[in-house]
């Protein structure tokens, strides 16, 4: 659905590069005895020779399109040059190209705002680099003036045949032009310097469209290729517009823009200057009939987003014909290649970007026997992303199999094995989306929980860390509450215990978390399991040989590290009496310490009675973790012996609500049941017995 929103009062330069036949000219790079030839790159199925999905402007002159096959390309042009895709895990592998594209970026970028639309176009927003040359260096200021910018396509100029060279010349040092195309001209010389740029650093050639917005700089990126340059004055615009198919606009090349043409009897984008912006809106609604209204008159305040990295992480492949997938076999042989190809893709992000992938989403097309329109109807299901190939793989198959069900219309549709139910399917894509960055100076995903990893000191052990401690399937509701396990001990040092900890969702915003730690004037922490410790130091003791820590417990003991080292001189024997004489120590001051460990939600309350009895009286309402008959204390929670610690009950004035507001959704659901009142048994009263509606017979 497209978005009207208005443009900015400040006039704007906004360029669109894009590349000129790109996976061709990665190919003729890989290949230079390519350069000059006719050449075309195929898909990866070898149908009629694959399908072509780039064209050497060589192959074009001798009648060779994109549409055609292989085998009908060679027909048309013998001499060509057929370059395959490299495939992986059954399907193009595009990695050399998106690193291409990568280099191309770093490039542009170094000049504006850059958003990188696509493998091989990009938008740049030029604003404040041409105000600065405008106030530094004018053009009429320059000497000489770069051959590359005097081969500029400026819209409207020239329109004579006079030397066109002389007359961008004279365009573009005119002293006499309004702000708006002085800000145009210097972009003109950015922009060709960055096309020199690029060609000399990759060897790439690309072409460039130069215009006060998006909308205008992409359609004037495409009228002169390749390796040129198009500049749109505003003047230009509507001459430009006048003539333009309305199919030509972005976001109208589909239905929108048929029934446009069909509705109004409109062929150009021009025709629409006729309508009035009431009019328009009211046939196509508020927001569509004024972005109509504005894209006639060349107004569009799309603006570029400083993107350097894609929003998300896909992979996908077609099954046309006799190749579509009609058993649950061969669906998941496919999903387990599209998410190995996934799982390298946002590892690859996580590694070198920092970034993590937050939801996987499945797409897929299918068709119903006797049904050919019913592909569309495939409903496309999503869950949170757990990282590790397996772990996508899986839930992938869960999805498809949810989704199959819902497409059958019945619940009860047998999904395993290879029965088949008259379906089959076309297209399968996973995609990874909502990605975030990591918070700078975060070194592992323990900064989403309360606690700290005082060890944790490198990307790689962050990357571990996300890989083995992940986020669980949810149900398949759209849902975006994602419930997040605590890392392993092995991960963040923490006990033996297991935590979990509800979350809204990975990026939650740090200002909640931090109504958490200011409870208690600090943040959670956790104690060890040291009785296990020493226990076994005594075994120790009086075996007479080292210690095994339990798994988990190292971290534990590094907070006495100064203690436990002993010089080598000392025996063994002394080592292990010295660990068990700090371990004692510590459990000691946890015994005393107030509230130190305590992960539950009932440190949440601010009121506690400790002299409470252990059994609840009739009428009288107390907070009960799941039963009437069970007693609340910190050992239930926590899994400790009862022992360790006294237990503590809360009645219902004794509880802040405000307290209650401040807790996550999910706990106050929770607490609120616990404080609605228990039931009274009914009793009945004196005289409600069937008897009462019944009067004694008088004697008379």
């Amino acid at each position: 659905m497209p978005v009207a929103r208005p443009e900015s009062s400040d006039a704007r330069i906004i360029a669109h590069v894009d590349m000129d036949c790109f996976y061709v000219q990665v190919e003729q790079r890989k290949q230079p005895s390519l350069r000059g030839q006719p050449t075309a790159v195929v898909q990866y199925n070898s149908w009629k020779g694959g399908a072509l999905i780039a064209v050497s402007y060589e192959a074009r002159k001798c009648g060779v399109k994109r549409s055609m096959r292989g085998d009908e390309a060679k027909k048309v042009c013998p001499q060509i040059h057929l370059v395959q895709v490299p495939v992986t895990r059954g399907k193009a592998d595009l990695n050399i190209y998106r690193s291409a594209g990568s280099e191309v970026v770093s490039i542009l970028s170094k000049k504006g705002r850059c958003e990188r639309a696509s493998i091989d176009e990009v938008y740049l927003d030029l604003t404040d680099a041409v105000e600065n040359m405008l106030c530094n260096t004018p053009p009429e200021s320059l000497e000489s003036i770069d051959e590359e910018a005097l081969k500029s396509h400026v819209l409207g100029l020239n329109k004579d045949g006079s030397d066109i060279e002389s007359g961008v010349r004279q365009w573009l040092i005119r002293r006499d032009a309004d702000h708006r195309d002085k800000l145009l001209a210097c972009g003109t010389l950015i922009v060709a310097e960055l096309r020199i740029q690029v060609l000399k650093e990759t060897g790439f050639t690309c072409s460039a469209g130069i215009a006060h917005n998006k909308m205008l700089a992409k359609l004037a990126s495409a009228m002169n290729k390749p390796a040129q340059q198009t500049v749109i004055p505003l003047s230009s615009v509507k001459e430009l517009l006048g003539s333009l198919p309305i199919k030509k606009i972005k976001q109208l090349g589909g239905k929108l823009g048929s029934s446009i043409e069909s509705d109004l009897g409109v062929n150009t984008v021009g025709d629409l200057l006729q309508f009035s912006e009431d009019k328009l809106q009211e046939r196509y609604g508020g927001n569509t009939g004024t972005w109509l209204w504005n894209i006639a008159r060349g107004i569009s305040g799309e603006e570029v987003e400083g993107r350097l990295l894609p929003k998300s992480h896909g992979s996908g492949k077609t099954f046309r014909g006799p190749q579509a997938l009609k058993t649950i076999a061969s669906v998941e042989h496919w999903l387990n290649q599209l998410c190995e190809d996934l799982s390298d893709r946002i590892c690859s992000d996580l590694d070198q970007n920092k970034r993590i992938a937050q939801t996987l989403t499945l797409h897929v097309s299918a068709y119903k026997s006797g049904d050919l329109d019913s592909y569309k109807k495939f409903p496309s299901k999503s869950c949170p992303l757990r990282y590790g190939a397996s772990k996508i793989q899986d839930d992938a198959l869960i999805l498809f199999q949810a989704g199959l069900r819902e497409y059958l219309g019945s619940f009860r549709v047998n999904t395993e094995g290879s029965q088949n139910k008259g379906w089959a399917v076309t297209s399968l894509a996973v995609s990874a989306s909502k990605i975030v960055a990591i918070p700078s100076g975060t070194c592992s995903i323990a900064k989403f929980f309360h606690t700290q990893d005082p060890s944790c000191s490198s990307a790689k052990q962050s990357h571990e860390q996300i890989m083995q401690g992940s986020v669980p399937l949810l149900p398949l509701t759209g849902s975006e509450s994602h419930s997040v396990v605590v890392p392993t001990e092995s991960q963040i040092g923490l006990p033996e215990t297991e935590y979990s900890i509800t979350m809204s969702s990975l990026n939650q915003p740090e200002e909640n978390l931090k109504t958490w730690e200011d409870q208690e004037n600090g943040p959670m922490k956790y104690s060890c399991n040291q009785d296990s410790l020493i226990q076994e130091a005594h075994n120790v003791l009086a075996e007479n040989k080292s210690p095994s820590l339990p798994s988990g417990s190292r971290s534990c003991l590094e907070l006495n590290q100064t203690e436990l080292k002993m010089e080598h001189s000392r025996t063994e024997e002394a080592k292990i009496g010295n660990l068990v004489s700090n371990l004692e120590r510590q459990q000691q001051k946890r015994k005393t310490s107030k509230d130190m460990g305590t992960s539950s939600i009932l440190r949440f309350f601010k009121g506690r009675n400790n002299s409470s009895s252990q059994t609840l009286e009739h009428g009288d309402t107390r907070i009960l973790p799941s039963s009437a008959t069970e007693s609340v204390s910190m050992d239930n929670f926590l899994g400790q012996d009862s022992q360790r610690r006294e237990a503590w009950k809360y009645r219902n004035d004794e509880i802040d609500p405000s307290v209650i507001d401040e807790l996550p959704p999910e706990i106050q659901e929770e607490i609120r049941a616990w404080l609605r009142p228990l039931k009274r048994p009914s009793v009945p009263k004196h005289g409600s017995s069937i008897d009462h509606y019944f009067s004694p017979t008088k004697n008379t």
